[in-house]
């Protein structure tokens, strides 16, 4: 992940900061897909002033990934660009919840009972491989990162479980998880162009991860084109129902 921090120790050498910092198209559509997906989360949010269609558990997930992720953000600088991005994911992410806990008239249009996708059964086992399985085990900001990086694979399960519990998401619902999809995505061609063009670039834990997430959302990818190539681009989703 490129956005992530030097594992709690020093960068050495010009071609670590540069690996860190590494910038190309696929690594700008990915993030540009990802800011692309707040913007549209909130536009629905502030146009149609309900969250109906939303897990809000999905949403708290993300918040633990990024804070979990950029902890550094107080002491680790690597550009302008890095920072603005973490404070961008972070504060946009924390806004969501807050808008859907707390906001009037939105809190009322939530679903508790169609959101009701058991994320401890995410958490518990994220945390477990974050100790177990990361890049330095003497660093608990590395096990902070890798849980980061397993929980975000599958943070979008209560969404898509909430989506088919439903029979279907609006249209912004489903513009959102289309590019939240299409930010995975354009990440996975990031590292492939990474791996033929960087010496030594190697991040197994990233790669498998980011490949687990994807996949997740390759059915909704094939029922949204569907949906839009036959009813429209503003026409909403339809899922069949569990």
């Amino acid at each position: 992940q490129t956005l992530r921090w030097a594992r709690g120790r020093p960068l050495r050498g010009h071609l670590a900061r540069r690996a860190m910092v590494a910038m190309n198209v696929f690594r700008l559509l990915g993030d540009t897909s990802h800011l692309l997906s707040f913007i549209v989360m909130f536009w629905k949010l502030f146009t149609s002033k309900s969250v109906a269609g939303i897990s809000l558990k999905t949403q708290l997930l993300y918040v633990i990934v990024f804070c979990f992720r950029y902890l550094d953000i107080f002491w680790n600088f690597l550009s302008i660009y890095n920072t603005i991005m973490k404070v961008i994911f972070i504060s946009s992410s924390v806004a969501v919840v807050y808008v859907m806990k707390f906001g009037v008239p939105h809190k009322d249009t939530y679903s508790q009972e169609d959101d009701a996708f058991p994320i401890a059964y995410l958490v518990a086992p994220a945390a477990l491989m974050g100790v177990a399985f990361n890049q330095d085990h003497e660093s608990p900001f590395e096990m902070c990162w890798a849980f980061s990086i397993y929980l975000e694979a599958v943070a979008i399960l209560p969404q898509l479980f909430m989506l088919q519990k439903q029979g279907g998401a609006e249209s912004l619902t489903g513009h959102y998880i289309l590019l939240l999809g299409l930010y995975r995505l354009f990440y996975i061609l990031n590292w492939i162009y990474r791996y033929a063009t960087e010496p030594h670039y190697m991040q197994l834990i990233v790669w498998i991860s980011g490949t687990v997430q994807t996949a997740l959302y390759l059915d909704f990818f094939y029922t949204y084109m569907k949906s839009k190539r036959e009813r429209g681009i503003d026409a909403p989703i339809e899922i069949d129902s569990v």
